[in-house]
């Protein structure tokens, strides 16, 4: 697995008070490593993990990394925001339990000054990219005003375990009228395919090969994972086929001979909005 900035597929949350576990996710092949100092770490063990956190970040890794971390309205956030935000090796941060633009709005604030004193001179005055984590009903209804809330916001994406709770879904298929209006909402506001939520069940991986599967469909690109061995099903299950790579070239190549609305030889129909996804589609397989 090659990790890249264009499009990551895979996230490895790793906890931040356990330095020996972030290393690994570090070597893991993860295209992005989630430092987490929210659901993770013990309360007792919170400022060392931001203190072990803000250390490692002191110099760039070897991959990119972000850092979740607490709820932006507790009373952790702040501090955590402070120690991190101006590190060179920070590569995003990650708000949970946002259910406002007004919340991302005053991170970015706060981190634009933190993060001008650590970052290069020609990126000076902005903050690090922020990942707003949708977590309840309140946040799935300002979904789409959260997604154009400020302009370092670059991603959003749910928070399952927690939107599971607060509306009290038993079964899978509940959320997918959430998961939907997030794909929408991101798209909307001009922001990247939202990441899907993990699958919690490490051994399950038939499990995590079909929600991909489903999560692909619905408009999903690349998963957040807590174990490494979720990597390779992820990232299998949202890299092209053969099959797709096969047709998004043939339709490419149709489309320099004609720019117009044609039908292929085996019948299909193709316009500029197929053409974009098959270019979409090839871009992926190249990683770039």
């Amino acid at each position: 697995m090659t990790a890249t900035a264009h499009f990551p597929l895979t996230w490895l949350y790793a906890p931040g008070d356990r330095p020996h576990v972030v290393g690994k996710a570090l070597a893991s092949g993860a295209d992005v490593v989630v430092i987490d100092l929210e659901d993770a770490v013990d309360p007792h063990r919170k400022a060392y993990a931001r203190a072990a956190t803000a250390e490692l970040l002191s110099e760039p890794p070897p991959v990119p990394v972000h850092v979740r971390v607490n709820a932006v309205d507790g009373p952790l956030a702040d501090a955590d925001l402070d120690a991190v935000a101006s590190r060179p090796g920070l590569a995003g941060l990650r708000l949970p339990k946002v259910t406002s633009a007004r919340q991302v709005v005053r991170v970015a604030r706060r981190t634009e000054r933190a993060g001008a004193a650590g970052r290069s001179a020609a990126s000076r005055g902005s903050g690090p990219p922020l990942y707003a984590l949708l977590e309840s009903a309140l946040a799935i209804e300002h979904a789409y005003a959260i997604a154009r809330a400020h302009p370092s916001l670059r991603g959003v994406s749910l928070g399952e375990a927690d939107l599971r709770a607060d509306l009290g879904v038993r079964q899978d298929g509940g959320l997918d009228w959430c998961r939907a209006r997030i794909v929408v909402a991101a798209r909307a506001a001009g922001l990247a395919p939202p990441a899907q939520s993990v699958h919690p069940d490490i051994r399950d991986l038939e499990g995590l090969a079909a929600s991909c599967a489903h999560g692909r469909a619905l408009g999903f690109l690349g998963r957040a994972a807590i174990h490494p061995r979720q990597l390779p099903i992820i990232e299998r299950a949202y890299l092209p086929t053969d099959r797709e790579l096969e047709e998004a070239e043939t339709i490419v190549k149709a489309a320099t001979v004609d720019q117009g609305a044609q039908a292929l030889a085996d019948g299909r129909f193709v316009d500029a909005a197929v053409v974009a996804a098959a270019r979409r589609t090839l871009a992926l397989a190249r990683r770039c």
